[in-house]
């Protein structure tokens, strides 16, 4: 069987070309030295690009047969000889901007320019769709429904009624979309289920009377939901997620919840009904958060926490619940030499 190949291999490329769209400077080696792909430190072939900014790899690099490596001022000396040096200022993020060039096809989809919809999808008569929208099989679009050129519907994704969807989105395979609005450049990924009921019911001994969620979604420009996250509409207000917010796999975002601009959740993260989190909020994987509490603007949440109350701007916390990372790391340590006093007794 031959190994199946998912992208392209790029056209060779010069290192001017790829220190232009790194934003580096070539330190050691040619402008006209030619870049044939790219590797990891340890695979890299002659004609291969790398990168280094974690010391943890340090003798990857040392060994590295790579014709070029993007890398950050402080370690271009560790670079070994025969192998060009792109100096930049973020080494990872100068990575990223050579890979979208030389694999345009990860970062939409490659059939893009194909512009079909498929006769085994439904489009409900009174949806509207611009110029440039794909619709492939088995996806479906109710009625009301309004979409963007240059947006993709992935097969079988449903659209509910009246959703609005903005220019150059993708709706990937299996997700639903309802209640919603959505802006422009905004990907879901497979399974994404967005605009649901939200969890309310009103309790008591008679029973749980459920409580009509009658919010909607507001999803911003340039905001990526991971495969099989949920996004609970709102049950008085709208569920919000800030434009350029990235979230992972499988995470859970409660009814009424407010997601800021540019915040960046990891797989697993919860936010309760009614959560706030302002603008560059990052929370890691497998974290809660309470309902009602507000997070401030760029405090960053250590994984398998508990967010309980209000965490000011700016500051690094973790543990359940949450507390400055000092505190909790004061704490642990307290714990674990308590720990060992009780098992040498």
């Amino acid at each position: 069987m031959s190994e199946p190949k998912f992208f392209r291999a790029p056209e060779p490329v010069s290192l001017g070309d790829i220190a232009t769209w790194a934003k580096a400077e070539i330190e050691v080696g040619s402008e006209t030295l030619e870049v044939t792909g790219v590797a990891p430190l340890e695979d890299a072939t002659p004609g291969s690009l790398v990168f280094f900014d974690n010391t943890a790899y340090l003798k990857q690099l040392e060994t590295t047969s790579a014709a070029a490596c993007l890398v950050g001022k402080r370690h271009k000396g560790k670079v070994p000889e025969g192998v060009a040096v792109l100096v930049c200022a973020d080494p990872y993020r100068s990575w990223a901007m050579v890979l979208a060039k030389l694999f345009p096809d990860a970062m939409i989809p490659a059939d893009r320019t194909k512009v079909f919809i498929s006769d085994r999808a439904f489009v409900d008569p009174e949806a509207s769709l611009e110029d440039g929208v794909t619709i492939e099989p088995g996806a479906v679009i109710g009625k009301g429904v309004e979409i963007g050129s240059g947006t993709v519907i992935r097969a079988n994704a449903v659209i509910g009624s009246d959703v609005k969807i903005g220019r150059d989105c993708v709706i990937g395979p299996n997700a639903t979309v309802q209640h919603s609005v959505l802006g422009n450049r905004v990907y879901l990924h497979p399974g994404v289920c967005c605009g649901q009921d939200g969890f309310g019911y009103a309790m008591g001994p008679q029973g749980h009377l459920k409580v009509p969620q009658v919010g909607r979604v507001i999803i911003q420009d340039d905001v990526e939901v991971g495969a099989c996250t949920t996004i609970d509409r709102g049950a008085n207000r709208d569920t919000m997620i800030g434009e350029g917010t990235k979230i992972d796999n499988q995470v859970q975002i409660g009814h009424n919840v407010v997601v800021g601009r540019h915040c960046v959740l990891v797989s697993q993260v919860g936010l309760s009904g009614s959560c706030t989190l302002e603008d560059f909020v990052a929370i890691g994987g497998q974290t809660g958060v309470r309902g009602h509490v507000r997070i401030g603007m760029g405090a960053q949440v250590a994984a398998v926490s508990v967010v309980s109350e209000d965490l000011a701007p700016g500051g690094r916390y973790g543990g359940t619940p949450a507390k400055p990372v000092k505190q909790w790391f004061r704490e642990v340590a307290a714990v674990r030499k308590l720990a060992e006093r009780g098992s040498g007794s």
